[in-house]
């Protein structure tokens, strides 16, 4: 893997700026919050839909060699996020029938 560089610094200031616009703070806020139930929680949403936006972003990037994932792991609890909207996005693909919903943001959180 390689080490990140000022290129990947600049991007990740960019995405956060994004997640900032997209509300990833009150997201997170919500799905980490103790009544929040990954079991039931659904596309329905929109903290879940958030979440699951931003990080189907970041990995589909850090896939393509775009951004590094080394410094992404150390950004965000990756595999975190995932455990508590990973659930909906399972649920999303059944059915919808689509298993590539969030792939990538579960390899992400998988690596």
């Amino acid at each position: 893997m390689a080490s990140p560089t000022r290129e990947d610094a600049q991007l990740m200031v960019q995405i956060a700026q994004w997640g900032t616009a997209l509300g990833i703070g009150d997201a997170m806020g919500q799905v980490f919050a103790d009544d929040f139930d990954p079991e039931t929680a659904d596309m329905s949403d929109p903290p879940v839909r958030t979440i699951l936006v931003f990080g189907e972003s970041i990995g589909t990037l850090t896939k393509r060699d775009l951004l590094s994932a080394e410094l992404v792991h150390d950004w965000l609890w990756v595999e975190g996020l995932w455990s508590r909207v990973g659930p909906a996005a399972r649920r999303a693909r059944e059915k919808f029938g689509e298993p590539r919903l969030y792939e990538n943001f579960e390899a992400l959180a998988s690596g």
